[in-house]
């Protein structure tokens, strides 16, 4: 139970959080939703309990930041390389000995066109791969270190189906729904949806923690809705609660709770208007969400 909190907009609100379940924070824009889940994780982390806070902004977003990187599965994939290659691991990096001589690894070459914007175009010499063209010559399993860092995160998954510490990593991520992605996409090109899931793939084994997510169905097609709340779910059955602040309407009538703020936004926000499970809010007078809930 939390009891007169405060935090921003939000004024001496009291509401609680049931254990093992889905609570969805929802409500109009600048009402108060990210406010109230400040709240509940600096209570909660105050009190010695676990919590795991997955928002949008907390994966570097690089150029050189990829799922691959972030996985930490590319020093394994160059040693399988090197081993069965009988040479150096580091020519495998596209940072290192490996790295196109050209473009420095990144790729494309940045044009500085002074009063104009900068042009970007293709490294001519590695074609985009970021690496020397004799690394081409090394092969495991019949692909090159291009070949693997094309392949999504899916295919990866059954290629390297026998290299457990490779494995573990890309299975994550293919049960947080993100199996489409390339090894070397870059994460400046994912949504904020996207880079929350990548974040929660490492943390999927915990048991009896707190998981606070914002807006995780961000980028989402409606149909990985669905995969979204079975992974939810999945975890509620370890014993985790999640506290989600989320817009999708899909996804909010599947909450086991529901904490809403209001009524408006800024100054005419930050008061909880109706706390309850979706049943009771559909027999309620609210206005604001009952009305368009599926």
């Amino acid at each position: 139970m939390f009891d007169d909190q405060s935090a921003n907009t939000v004024n001496h609100v009291s509401f609680k959080i049931p254990q093992q379940a889905l609570t969805v924070i929802c409500g109009v824009a600048g009402s108060g939703k990210s406010s109230l889940a400040k709240i509940i994780n600096q209570q909660l982390t105050q009190s010695g309990q676990d919590v795991i806070s997955i928002s949008q902004k907390e994966i570097g977003k690089s150029s050189r930041s990829t799922l691959i990187t972030y996985l930490d599965i590319f020093t394994e994939i160059r040693h399988l390389f090197a081993q069965t290659c009988h040479v150096s691991a580091a020519l495998f990096s596209f940072n290192s000995q490996g790295t196109c001589p050209n473009c420095k690894g990144k790729g494309v070459i940045v044009h500085n066109m002074y009063f104009m914007d900068n042009m970007t175009t293709t490294c001519e010499l590695c074609s985009g791969t970021r690496y020397r063209p004799e690394v081409l010559a090394y092969k495991y399993n019949g692909k090159t270190i291009v070949d693997v860092l094309a392949m999504t995160a899916s295919q990866a998954l059954t290629f390297f189906k026998k290299q457990p510490k490779i494995k573990q990593g890309l299975q994550a991520i293919n049960d947080v729904g993100l199996g489409y992605l390339k090894l070397d996409q870059s994460f400046t090109t994912l949504s904020g949806g996207e880079l929350q899931r990548a974040k929660l793939s490492k943390y999927l084994n915990q048991k009896g923690s707190v998981y606070i997510m914002d807006e995780p169905s961000a980028g989402l097609h409606l149909k990985d809705i669905d995969l979204l709340l079975a992974l939810f779910s999945s975890l509620i059955k370890k014993g985790n609660t999640i506290v989600i602040i989320e817009h999708n309407l899909n996804l909010i009538s599947q909450g086991d709770w529901l904490i809403e703020t209001g009524p408006g936004g800024g100054k005419y926000g930050g008061h909880i208007i109706f706390t309850g499970t979706v049943s009771d809010l559909k027999q309620s007078d609210d206005e604001i969400t009952k009305p368009y809930l599926p």
